[in-house]
């Protein structure tokens, strides 16, 4: 009985068990269809999925990020169970012909239950996939591209352009892209602003490069600007040809994926020639420039041409209402529709519309505005020129209109003599403005504060841009205009070719009636012929590699009206022409930068020069004192950094003559000198007159020489002193004399500081260099120089600070240090230990550079002192390591600013 049980209830198990499974797989037969249709269902919900995870990669991309992985391998891992619920789809009426019998019996059982399998497990499939794809982040932003971001003022109506622009970084059709457009349309801003977004957001690229171009510009310029980028700046590599200079560029960017902006292109740029791989599609690399002509865009194979227009009306009307400010636009009722007028005149023009808002933002008078709205619409037919200059130049004419005098109008017209993109210096423009008599004269003397205001009011008005403290330059649309006005409207006869590869003079013979030429950054060599041109005033001739021996003796013998003679930079001129002695109207001369020996006694013809600069003429070893004393009405002369320092009198005995004969230039204000001897030095400080004229003194001490003996030195207050520089062994201590004698006297840091507020101290002292001084220990009195820009300390072996504790005790508790510094470097410092106790807030510090200063653990930095500026800290990474910081978060805010140095 109980065996026949056992076995009863074994088989009903069995059969029980068969049964399901019979049933089961006559589910994936019976309800084939209808599973069918799930798996579609569930596949087209999976499609619509994926294309909703790929347009958000895609916009991702757009935006320069990297989608995830796992997003990636699920869009893979999609696209094949999608394939294969297709084939399944494919697959599906011939299994479904296969059944018969309303479904329950098919003809080949065992392929319907495989199939039906399948299709039950592929719908688990997708589902499950369908479920992974629920994703909370797509991508992610790549690392910022080095990239060095450029000062730019916010843009106005750029946008559109913007982002047509920004799609092309990211599309791998175009490579090449060319931005064209008139003059001062805002091709470079737009350039400047993509330059500045490669920083903010993350991409895939290696480096970021800008290069500006220009008229004329060089295979070896463009060169050199890119191997600055990318780590080629030695010497060695400035003397490699352009072709080696091409491979060594090669060579690094076709290892990278970089963006090359080309600012400023007139004609097609020979990328080979430069070494720059040509951008193709699955490189990555990108080339964007910018160039006023379409033409130069099929030249440079542009892939994308992108016009850069002008602003449609409602944009130009919002750039011109902030260029005026609101103040001036509600002065009077009627301000702001006259306003709107003077806008639409301008042609959505941003350069037109920048510089005239700007000139009338202080007219606050209706007649001010109805005058300006007149100017503009005034007939000027007979004036337009073709192209650019029909829509520019009568409208940029109305910033030079509104010059207050003529003296101001040609003080503007001869800033156009420099090359393009040419850093002007301001001392150099009012020397010229001094000798062709633009400034006045008070009893022989000029102020030269008036050629200071000058440049303030051009600098106002627009028409220069300030680069620095020393430095203007003239936009290139301006400068055009300029040189459109001097000739055209004014019938000056300008001839300006500069930087345009001359190697001879062009046209001597056609100078006749030539008034102003300039032919500065060519390649000229020799000087032929004996021009005759009795009306030139100005003939700048500076680096050009003038070969004394190829100068014809004649060549100035006809110019008997020149005022201005500039033969700087001229490296192989090493004895004045001749013919410089017939130059008897000659005011002002510049033979700085050349190898010249000496200065010729026959120069005394020259009775009415004004002003001489002779810096660095590091040959030049005589001046006769006779010809000194001959200047009589010499008020400029420029002798730092040259052969001839004050230290010896003729035959090599001892002396400060030289001197004595510089205080009989009653007329002189402003001078630069270098002094080499205790003796000089003494002289020096006893000259008022010498001491109230210098703008820049070097105390250098010569190789060998011990005519520097001075331990203690005590400068007096000097006011107009800017560029200040120390080269000598012996000297321990640097202090400030506040006595009116302006003689050497032992002090302490226990200043009487009522007499220091009233005396300004050394407020126009902008640069300070302390070089081989091995025995100086501090530099406190430089607390003094609330103006000082660069501060540069080299060789100071027993320097242990920069600012001494006790030092700055003494001082006035309001004195703000380093409030204007802009670079500090100090190398080879082995002792020093601080720059300052506590930490500073630099409000315009863009470098710090340190090499070779072990013991210099900190540095006078807090989170505070950038004040949301990006200082750089150059120095070598073991000094990094160590470097003690207030906290980690200061030391994690300026780690992104460290740059290796070796």
């Amino acid at each position: 009985m109980g065996n026949c049980l056992s076995f009863s209830i074994s088989v009903d198990q069995a059969v029980s068990r068969s049964w399901d499974c019979v049933a089961g797989q006559a589910r994936y037969i019976c309800k084939l269809e209808q599973n069918l249709q799930a798996l579609e269902a569930e596949a087209k919900r999976l499609t619509e999925q994926r294309d909703d995870v790929n347009r958000r990669v895609l916009l991702a991309k757009e935006q320069l990020m990297e989608p995830l992985k796992k997003v990636e391998g699920w869009l893979e891992r999609v696209e094949k169970d999608i394939k294969e619920v297709e084939q399944i789809i494919e697959d599906a009426p011939a299994q479904i012909n296969n059944l018969r019998l309303g479904g329950y019996f098919s003809k080949s059982c065992c392929s319907s239950y495989k199939f039906g399998k399948k299709v039950v497990q592929k719908t688990k499939d997708v589902a499950n996939l369908r479920t992974e794809g629920d994703f909370l982040d797509f991508a992610e932003r790549r690392p910022a591209a080095p990239v060095d971001v450029r000062p730019n003022e916010p843009t106005v109506g750029l946008e559109s352009t913007f982002d047509k622009v920004w799609t092309c970084l990211t599309d791998e059709g175009s490579n090449i892209i060319g931005l064209y457009g008139m003059g001062g349309v805002g091709k470079t801003t737009l350039l400047l602003q993509i330059n500045n977004e490669l920083q903010r957001r993350r991409n895939n690229f290696d480096i970021v490069i800008w290069t500006t171009v220009s008229k004329n510009h060089t295979i070896e310029k463009v060169q050199d600007e890119i191997g600055r980028k990318i780590g080629y700046s030695d010497e060695r590599w400035k003397q490699k040809s352009c072709d080696e200079k091409a491979i060594d560029i090669l060579a690094v960017l076709s290892k990278m994926k970089c963006v090359l902006l080309l600012d400023d292109i007139w004609e097609r740029v020979d990328l080979v020639k430069v070494g720059i791989p040509i951008p193709r599609q699955g490189r990555g690399s990108k080339l964007i420039f910018s160039t006023r002509s379409l033409d130069v865009c099929g030249q440079m194979e542009a892939h994308k041409k992108i016009m850069v227009d002008c602003l449609a009306p409602e944009k130009a009307w919002e750039l011109f209402q902030i260029k005026v400010g609101e103040e001036t636009l509600d002065s009077h009722p009627q301000i702001r529709g006259l306003a709107n007028e003077v806008a639409e005149e301008c042609k959505g023009l941003p350069l037109a519309l920048i510089t005239i808002g700007r000139a009338m933002s202080s007219k606050k008078t209706l007649e001010q505005w109805e005058y300006a709205r007149w100017i503009l619409r005034r007939s000027v037919a007979n004036h337009l020129l073709p192209g650019m200059r029909k829509a520019v130049y009568p409208l940029l004419k109305f910033s030079y209109d509104g010059l207050p005098d003529d003296k101001l109008k040609s003080c503007f017209l001869y800033c156009a003599l420099f090359p393009e993109d040419f850093l002007i210096r301001k001392w150099e423009l009012i020397d010229y403005w001094l000798a062709e008599g633009f400034l006045d004269e008070n009893d022989g003397i000029c102020d030269r504060n008036e050629g200071h205001n000058i440049i303030c009011t051009l600098l106002d008005s627009c028409l220069l841009e300030e680069v620095d403290v020393e430095h203007v330059k003239m936009h290139d649309v301006i400068r055009d205009m300029a040189l459109w006005i001097a000739s055209e409207i004014e019938k000056e006869k300008y001839i300006v070719e500069t930087s345009a590869q001359l190697t001879e003079a062009p046209g001597i013979e056609n100078w006749g009636m030539i008034k102003r030429l300039s032919l500065m950054n060519n390649e000229i060599r020799s000087l032929r012929g004996a021009p005759d041109c009795p009306h030139l005033q100005t003939l700048l001739l500076e680096n050009n590699g003038l070969q004394s021996m190829r100068l014809a003796k004649d060549f100035f013998q006809n110019m008997v009206s020149l005022t201005v003679l500039n033969l700087s930079k001229n490296l192989c001129l090493t004895e004045l022409p001749v013919g410089i002695t017939n130059l008897v109207s000659l005011q002002c001369l510049n033979i700085s930068g050349t190898l010249i020996r000496e200065l010729p006694m026959e120069l005394s013809s020259l009775s009415k020069l004004k002003c001489l600069n002779l810096e660095i003429t590091l040959n030049l070893e005589t001046v006769p004192e006779k010809l000194i004393y001959g200047f009589s009405r010499l008020q400029v002369l420029r002798m730092g950094r040259t052969g001839l320092c004050a230290s010896r009198a003729i035959n090599g005995n001892v002396s400060y003559s030289r001197l004595e004969c510089l205080e009989c230039l009653k007329y002189l204000n402003a001078l630069t000198i270098t002094i080499c001897s205790d003796s000089a030095l003494e002289g020096f400080l006893s000259s008022h007159h010498l001491q109230g004229c210098t703008e820049e003194l070097y105390l250098h001490q010569l190789e060998d020489d011990s005519l520097f003996s001075v331990k203690t030195l005590c400068l007096p207050p000097m006011k107009r002193l800017q560029c200040l520089s120390f080269k000598f062994t012996s000297m321990e201590e640097l202090k400030i004399n506040w006595e009116k004698e302006g003689r050497k006297i032992q002090t302490t840091y226990d200043f009487q500081t009522s007499v220091i507020a009233g005396e300004r101290n050394f407020y126009n002292l902008w640069t300070v260099d302390i070089l081989c001084c091995p025995n100086l220990k501090d530099i406190t009195w430089i607390i003094w120089a609330p103006n000082l820009r660069n501060l540069f300390v080299s060789d100071c072996h027993r320097m242990e600070e920069i600012i001494s504790e006790s030092g700055v005790a003494a001082t006035t508790g309001d004195l703000i240090l380093f409030e204007k510094l802009q670079r500090l470097t100090l190398i080879s410092v082995p002792e020093l230990k601080s720059i300052h106790r506590f930490a500073l807030s630099f409000a315009c510090l863009d470098v710090i550079e340190i090499g070779s200063c072990p013991k210099l653990r900190k540095i006078p930095l807090s989170c505070n002192s950038a004040k949301g500026r990006r200082i750089i800290i150059r120095g070598q990474q073991q000094w990094w390591n160590e470097l003690e910081w207030e906290d980690e978060s200061a030391r994690d805010t300026f780690l992104p600013s460290f740059q290796l140095i070796f």
